[in-house]
């Protein structure tokens, strides 16, 4: 069963979705706001999320980026605010998909599903849980790391930097991809940010941290991981 948290705090239409998505078989949680969406995340691990950017406490890309520091469920955006900008700033951020209020609930179903198909054929392709290189195996799944044998201690940020490029591996990350994944947004021009995260972690993990083989840098553009 595909489990639904939708995070909404207009009880009317929390209601609506859960009865209509219920209806259809889908298991539904919700939050009403952005702690305890987060909360909910990280605690029942959703396959896609359904988010209203006014939230009380947080806005709403505030909470995709804090998700996106650890998770790549689907991110539905449901969102009463129609301009271009918030639209891109919440794409940007990391939603897969924006709907504007008032919405048809057969368009938000069709759309819902689209993002859970899309979600599942990327697991069907076969993304690897673990990840070896010469040097140290990276575990997704456990979100560990191991280095000759014993587990390597790595901040929350440390991994959400290093998860990030190993997802990506053989592909250049931007900069600025690389600050938002982790950082949010916000922290887009902060590539000071990276120097001091990738020095750490080369220390950690590359036996020649001045000559790395895995955490690599492409000057002015961004970082590569190789195995």
């Amino acid at each position: 069963m595909t489990k639904v948290l939708v995070v909404d705090d207009e009880p009317q239409i929390v209601r609506a979705l859960r009865i209509n998505l219920s209806a259809r078989g889908y298991q539904v949680l919700t939050a009403h706001d952005g702690a305890s969406a987060l909360k909910a995340a990280a605690e029942a691990k959703p396959d896609v999320v359904v988010l209203d950017l006014g939230l009380p406490d947080l806005d709403g890309t505030d909470v995709i980026a804090g998700l996106r520091g650890w998770s790549s469920v689907p991110i539905l955006v449901l969102s009463a605010r129609t301009d271009s900008s918030d639209k891109v700033e919440a794409l940007d951020a990391g939603a897969d998909d924006y709907v504007t209020k008032p919405f048809g609930m057969d368009e938000l179903l069709a759309r819902l599903r689209a993002a859970v198909r899309r979600s599942a054929s990327s697991a069907a392709d076969g993304e690897e849980a673990v990840v070896e290189t010469a040097s140290f195996t990276v575990d997704l799944v456990a979100k560990k790391v191991r280095r000759a044998g014993a587990e390597v201690h790595l901040t929350p940020t440390e991994w959400g930097v290093l998860e990030v490029l190993v997802r990506n591996r053989g592909r250049l990350v931007a900069q600025k991809q690389l600050l938002q994944d982790v950082w949010g947004p916000q922290y887009a021009t902060e590539s000071h940010y990276l120097r001091v995260y990738l020095a750490q972690l080369r220390r950690k993990l590359e036996p020649e941290p001045s000559r790395p083989r895995h955490l690599l840098t492409e000057p002015g553009m961004g970082y590569r991981f190789e195995c």
